[in-house]
């Protein structure tokens, strides 16, 4: 009987891991639209655990070069939003010029990920 038990947890688990994963999705890609549709960051944005499987598409303001942020590599509290992160970005490129631009933030983006060998 604690076998059937403990299976039934692990499949349980499973499946409302895969929910919250989608309700988190759900989440940023409405959070997208609506960033897209009133043209700026809007709040309350979800947060940086609920996007922890995307990432950040950002532009500098200063060079207009787009990057690619890793959220995982970010220190964050986990109820932190993504909004909120806006001032953290840098550019990498303007940073070795000695610039300090603030990032424009475009829209969070899934993150690729890369096949493990």
């Amino acid at each position: 009987m604690t076998k059937i038990f403990a299976e039934r947890s692990a499949e349980t688990r499973r499946e409302g891991e895969a929910l919250i994963r989608e309700a988190d999705n759900l989440a940023y890609q409405s959070w997208n639209e609506k960033m897209w549709s009133d043209g700026g960051p809007i709040d309350p944005s979800p947060t940086i655990d609920q996007a922890i499987n995307g990432g950040y598409e950002i532009k500098c303001s200063r060079c207009l070069t787009p990057r690619n942020v890793d959220l995982c590599v970010l220190r964050h509290v986990s109820t932190t939003c993504v909004h909120d992160l806006v001032g953290r970005l840098v550019c990498q490129k303007c940073r070795r010029a000695g610039k300090r631009p603030i990032a424009t933030l475009l829209q969070l983006t899934p993150r690729q990920h890369q096949a493990s060998d």
